[in-house]
């Protein structure tokens, strides 16, 4: 599609939320800044993209995301450094993979170039919104869902892509993450659309997340579903796991997301020198892993928190503690990454995008 013969309409509110913020007390998003970007298809093409104050819409009871669950989003953020130049985190990477879960769920591919456009200028609408210092950021929310009227099970014929935004600070606030390893609940299955970041994929984590968090933990590691032997996921991220001087993580597949932060936790360890092992990984090599030592680290990576370390986990009732290394692998690579987003070092992939 040329989005050439668009404009995007932008309709200003008459009086912005920000100074009613609280910046030091967020919850993590919970707060939308003043404007959204809307874009509607019908007639089989994508038409009308708007930014206007970000309000409810109505809908119609028999709306088909309601009924079928037709929904893809994305996640992203918008970083403001020292001198107040806003950025954005290698946007072209969840341009590719929202339409990407696009074509899964059956849904209108979005022109990345509207894409690109839209949200660039909404982040710059809304770059007050931006708070500076390490932690702060603009959450970014691109999502579609199905809006056409009726109850048949078919794919829609009519969509709505928007993108709304949220000040937050850090995702996780506690610096203790215990968590268990499934032996029961699955998070994807083979030839299902686990690799998509459809809203259903995250809806079935929640109740045996809920359950683990009875139990202590912050989170689940993701087991496979046909033996619940290899590990895929942690929580809503990538997972990392440090044998030895190696860095092993389990690679995107059907079932496993294709993670932005992944790709470049994966990069900035190639730099460092560090081995990077993108292959399966078993709970059996992880646990002989703990019992003889060598399992260093376990941490989950993705857009909301960045790098997440792990200081223990159970598997089937037993608990394994990780130990503390002053100058982990972890820490190493976020820092480099936190450099890069905000604006305090070079940048040698070309990752950062100026607003």
């Amino acid at each position: 599609m040329n989005t050439s013969n668009f404009s995007i309409s932008v309709k200003k509110i008459t009086q912005s939320k920000l100074p009613n913020i609280d910046f030091s007390k967020l919850a993590f998003g919970h707060i939308f800044s003043d404007h959204m970007f809307v874009c509607d298809y019908k007639d089989g093409k994508w038409q009308n993209p708007r930014i206007e104050p970000y309000a409810p819409f109505l809908v119609a009871p028999s709306m088909s995301v309601f009924h079928y669950g037709q929904a893809v989003f994305e996640g992203m953020k918008a970083y403001k450094d020292d001198k107040g130049n806003v950025f954005l985190f290698r946007p072209t990477e969840n341009y590719a993979r929202m339409n990407k879960s696009c074509r899964r769920m059956a849904i209108p591919e979005f022109p990345e170039e509207l894409f690109d456009q839209g949200l660039k200028t909404l982040v710059t609408l809304d770059k007050d919104w931006v708070q500076p210092g390490v932690g702060n950021s603009l959450y970014l929310r691109p999502f579609v869902i199905a809006t056409s009227e009726g109850v048949q099970a078919n794919p829609a014929t009519e969509y709505r892509f928007m993108i709304i935004t949220s000040p937050v600070q850090s995702y996780y606030t506690t610096k203790e993450v215990k968590v268990k390893i499934a032996d029961h609940y699955s998070r994807a299955a083979n030839g299902g659309f686990g690799f998509a970041k459809a809203a259903g994929n995250y809806a079935g984590q929640f109740y045996p997340t809920a359950l683990a968090k009875e139990e202590g933990f912050q989170q689940i590691i993701w087991t496979d579903d046909a033996t619940h032997e290899l590990l895929e996921e942690c929580g809503t991220m990538n997972v990392v796991f440090r044998i030895g001087n190696t860095l092993v993580s389990p690679p995107p597949t059907e079932r496993i997301l294709d993670g932005v932060t992944r790709k470049s936790v994966l990069a900035v360890a190639d730099k460092l020198g560090i081995d990077f092992q993108s292959r399966p990984i078993t709970v059996t090599e992880l646990i002989e892993a703990a019992e003889n030592g060598t399992l260093q680290e376990i941490f989950g990576c993705g857009t909301a928190a960045v790098i997440s370390p792990v200081t223990a986990f159970n598997y089937k009732g037993k608990d394994y503690q990780l130990p503390t290394i002053e100058k982990s692998y972890a820490s190493q690579i976020k820092e480099i990454l936190i450099n890069i987003q905000y604006n305090k070092a070079e940048d040698p992939f070309g990752w950062r995008v100026k607003i």
